[in-house]
């Protein structure tokens, strides 16, 4: 019997940032559409544009997202809509001005209420495999709340304890 060895999988990325002035810049990708980004106002950035800061903390929201949409469709669990916010704390720590938490708050509604469980089962493994919040320093936290469409019972699980991760 043959032995098939798995070889790792490796993605590469590419983009460009061209720089337009100021504390302005262009972001692309080549075929897709491009945008304007700032550093934010409070680094005398022009309000109005995305900037990194808002970028970094919207990618671990995003891909929380997508990985779990990946799984919960992979598991065919009864999901009606999925939305979230996330906040960043971008703080002075080990003298360098860094992310030190990223908190991320899903709120999922399903179609059964006996889903709620594996539902949030789905988001802990979803954090756990969410490969932006694997590759940061920063403490990633989800606080997720699942409500049935009825909306007639609320499975939340915000301290026991959120999902974490990073240093």
């Amino acid at each position: 019997m043959a032995i098939v060895e798995a070889r790792p999988r490796v993605f590469t990325y590419h983009t460009t940032s061209e720089w337009m002035g100021r504390r302005n810049g262009r972001f692309a990708v080549a075929g897709k559409e491009s945008f304007v980004f700032s550093s934010p106002p409070e680094f005398k950035g022009e309000d109005g544009f995305l900037s990194p800061e808002e970028l970094f903390v919207g990618s671990v929201e995003m891909c929380l997202m997508l990985t779990f949409a990946a799984l919960a469709e992979k598991q065919k669990l009864p999901i009606e809509a999925y939305s979230s916010e996330a906040t960043g704390t971008l703080e002075h720590a080990n003298g360098e001005l860094r992310f030190t938490h990223i908190l991320v708050k899903p709120t999922i509604i399903i179609s059964t209420t006996d889903a709620a469980p594996r539902v949030l089962q789905t988001l802990q493994l979803a954090h756990r495999s969410c490969m932006i919040a694997n590759s940061i320093q920063a403490e990633v936290k989800v606080e997720g709340t699942v409500t049935p469409v009825r909306g007639d019972v609320t499975h939340e699980r915000p301290s026991t304890p959120p999902f974490s991760s990073g240093s």
